[in-house]
């Protein structure tokens, strides 16, 4: 029976109870039973010893967490989860609770203020970026690193997602422009991917528009029709350039540039052919829950590696500086206000119980790709590489040192999960060096203020 369509409000629960009984989503189309068995000498990029696809996806909470209720305690196999990791109970041997990395280039150093807006763009590039409200500079991100060498063998090389609607412009925290605050994801050091909130657009994005049995033709049509309007705009620069001043030619050359970047796309989206076409009614757009937006987009994401259309991911929560109230778990007061809380016992617990709320949310998503098996028979949980953590460590000092770290999935295989791993004091890139190592971008020897590989995970 197809499932119920969502309600234009966007009804969370018919979503998801199509997705489980969806019977529309092929094999990954890029996998045959043959490679099933690869060895590792042989072994694609951003695959498993089997072969199947092995995802890596970031994901960020703002504003850091409470420590004394985020670590837990005891060592490493023995240790006990604290107040704020308990929903992670169930998930124990699929997770690994990550100690000691630090984001040092998110300190304010001469700089002064703008913590919120360093914790945002330090947490994936590991630079220390410009202050400045109109001239950006931060670095590479490590998914799109990651994606610019694996990113050509699914139909979108990665897929940027984020629960903030209200993004600004210009600038925003103590004269950082706003592009730090809103993009976790950064192609180079001056252009951030930006990321999509609004869950059908992104579901039309991966599928094509309109209902099931219309998207694939739908897709087709929109690629073709881009093209012809590729061609057009080519055509038209190039008989305009001879006319054009120096400078207007650089300008010129600089959109051209960015129009042969979406002619890649394209071609790239061609060769993978149709993507899948699941039987789901489209997400009717953003919820007005909180919790549901981020929900729907774990979801997204789910979706998106179920149906091998990307093996890279981010996800941003919401912004580092984020003052929300949280009235659906009881707290009127905003989030970032309450991390200020001056040793206040009842703002930490507030802080605290906030804290426990995303993990909630994470921890249903990794029980969503642990129900899903994947073309191995192993489930997209073991074939993934999936963290979770905050580009600030204390909220109330606007700390980077230590920061609240989780690295869920088995990696195929490659990760020893089910362990508090305390490293010390290591730049947290050198986790993200060697996730990146392990998707088989081997030749990435350094990102940000990486010193090595993480050893130990």
């Amino acid at each position: 029976m197809p499932p119920s369509p969502l309600a234009s409000s966007l009804n969370r629960r018919h979503f998801l109870k199509g997705l489980s009984a969806c019977v529309a989503l092929p094999a990954f189309s890029s996998l045959i039973p043959g490679n099933l068995s690869a060895t590792a000498s042989a072994r694609a990029a951003a695959t498993s010893s089997t072969g199947a696809p092995l995802r890596t996806a970031f994901i960020n909470f703002p504003n850091g967490a409470i420590p004394a209720h985020w670590w837990p305690e005891g060592g490493l196999t023995d240790f006990r989860f604290n107040q704020t990791l308990e929903p992670l109970a169930d998930l124990r041997s699929s997770v690994q609770v990550l100690s000691g990395l630090d984001q040092l280039n998110a300190n304010p150093g001469s700089d002064g203020g703008g913590d919120h807006a360093r914790g945002n763009s330090v947490f994936l590039t590991g630079v220390r970026i410009k202050k400045s409200a109109t001239d950006i500079r931060a670095g590479v991100s490590i998914d799109q690193a990651i994606a610019r060498e694996v990113g050509h063998t699914t139909r979108f090389p990665s897929l940027e997602l984020s629960c903030v609607t209200n993004r600004r412009t210009g600038t925003c925290d103590t004269g950082y422009s706003c592009a730090y605050q809103y993009n976790l994801a950064w192609k180079t050091p001056t252009n951030p991917m930006t990321p999509e909130s609004n869950p059908r657009r992104v579901f039309e994005r991966l599928f094509g528009e309109g209902g099931h049995g219309e998207r694939s033709a739908n897709a087709q049509a929109r690629m073709t029709n881009h093209r012809s309007i590729l061609d057009f705009v080519m055509t038209d620069a190039k008989r305009m350039q001879s006319r054009l001043s120096l400078r207007d030619q650089e300008k010129l050359d600089q959109y051209l540039n960015g129009i042969r970047e979406l002619e890649v796309r394209i071609a790239n989206l061609e060769k993978f052919g149709s993507p899948a076409d699941p039987d789901l009614a489209t997400p009717a757009g953003v919820p007005f829950s909180h919790g549901e937006h981020q929900d729907i987009m774990y979801e997204m994401m789910l979706l998106a590696f179920q149906t091998d259309s990307t093996r890279v991911a981010t996800l941003m929560t919401a912004h580092d500086g984020d003052n929300r109230s949280h009235e659906e778990i009881g707290i009127p007061e905003g989030h970032h206000e309450l991390t200020h809380h001056q040793n206040n016992a009842d703002r930490i617990a507030k802080v605290a119980r906030i804290d426990r709320w995303y993990v909630q949310r994470f921890a249903k998503f990794l029980e969503r790709l642990r129900e899903v098996q994947d073309v191995d028979g192993n489930s997209l949980l073991h074939n993934s590489m999936i963290v979770f953590g905050s580009g600030n460590a204390d909220g109330n000092r606007h700390s980077h040192d230590n920061l609240p770290i989780i690295l869920a999935g088995h990696g195929g295989g490659e990760l020893s999960p089910g362990r508090y791993v305390q490293s010390g004091s290591k730049p947290a890139t050198n986790l993200f060096l060697s996730l990146a190592h392990k998707m088989g971008v081997s030749d990435l020897p350094r990102l940000g203020d990486s010193t090595g590989l993480l050893a130990g995970i």
